[in-house]
């Protein structure tokens, strides 16, 4: 059941980003938002959202933005840990990057709650943490990060706001993107459009389309959402995550649940890679005790 057509990749493709709403159902909403909510202990923001900007100023970073920016994996349900590799996901990012297989490089959960911080932002492109170089010309080269939305999100839940590829190139020219200076900001803000939507809603964009955290205001808000980024397999010229640095984190919540395809997505080989020996495949029950090794072992027999 595919819950996306051609025309959202050939928008991506085209514009660097597209909203496609309500691609989650109901029960994985739930699920996931129940599980923010055991991952980040807060259930509402205060009463008054946190503002610092002077007058006119479009927006900064600060490290309070991020301070329930997680990576996975969480100790919770399968649900927030294995949306990110969602099957259907997944099969965007492979139609989007034309490839048959594609790797998670980065998935973190974000929970933003007025008041906790000001999140406004200036317009920015995500290449310059996800790459040493520049964006390619050829969309498919670069990669795909798939925001997704587990609250209903108006504009006074913080959505992220966004200027289309061909846009962004009339607002600064070709080169837009190496620059951050305010004649770009204020040239970027007249067209600016709002990934604003209803719970369930992605918004999939590309590393070289400007775009910006807007402020929570709504009294007591909350925004939760996922950031997943995919990339082609052997494309070591993107990347964020190096996985096994994370190893204290509660991988078994991941590898006790996913199916191989999903794992694949974080590197790990597949069933029937020249890798999986008898050996390994005993070290990796002991790692993993409650992994379901049987598709590897049947692969090797």
């Amino acid at each position: 059941m595919n819950r996306f057509n051609q025309q959202h990749i050939d928008t991506w493709r085209e514009q660097g980003g597209v909203l496609i709403e309500k691609f989650f159902n109901e029960e994985e909403v739930a699920q996931v938002h129940a599980d923010f909510q055991l991952a980040f202990e807060r259930r509402e923001g205060h009463a008054a959202a946190l503002v610092k900007k002077q007058a006119g100023e479009i927006g900064k970073f600060n490290s309070s933005q991020f301070a329930t920016f997680e990576a996975i994996p969480f100790d919770t349900s399968p649900a927030l840990n294995l949306i990110g590799v969602h099957p259907e996901l997944i099969n965007f990012a492979k139609a989007a990057l034309d490839s048959d297989t594609v790797h998670l490089y980065q998935c973190q959960a974000w929970a933003k709650f007025t008041g906790e911080a000001d999140y406004d932002q200036p317009f920015h492109c995500d290449f310059v943490n996800h790459t040493l170089t520049v964006p390619s010309e050829d969309a498919a080269r670069n990669s795909v990060t798939i925001l997704c939305y587990f609250t209903d999100v108006t504009e006074g839940h913080g959505p992220m706001h966004y200027v289309t590829r061909i846009d962004g190139a009339h607002a600064g020219g070709p080169e837009a993107t190496f620059s951050g200076d305010t004649a770009l900001q204020e040239a970027l803000l007249p067209y600016e459009q709002s990934s604003a939507s209803a719970a369930g809603s992605i918004f999939p964009f590309s590393i070289d389309v400007y775009h910006r955290g807007t402020n929570m205001t709504v009294p007591g808000g909350v925004r939760y959402a996922v950031m997943a980024c995919f990339k082609r397999p052997g494309d070591d010229a993107i990347g964020y995550h190096a996985w096994p640095f994370h190893h204290t984190k509660p991988w078994h919540r991941i590898f006790d649940h996913a199916t191989p395809a999903q794992l694949t997505c974080f590197g790990v080989q597949p069933p029937g890679d020249a890798f999986w020996t008898q050996t390994t495949l005993s070290r990796a029950q002991v790692r993993y005790p409650n992994w379901d090794l049987s598709p590897y072992r049947q692969a090797l027999s």
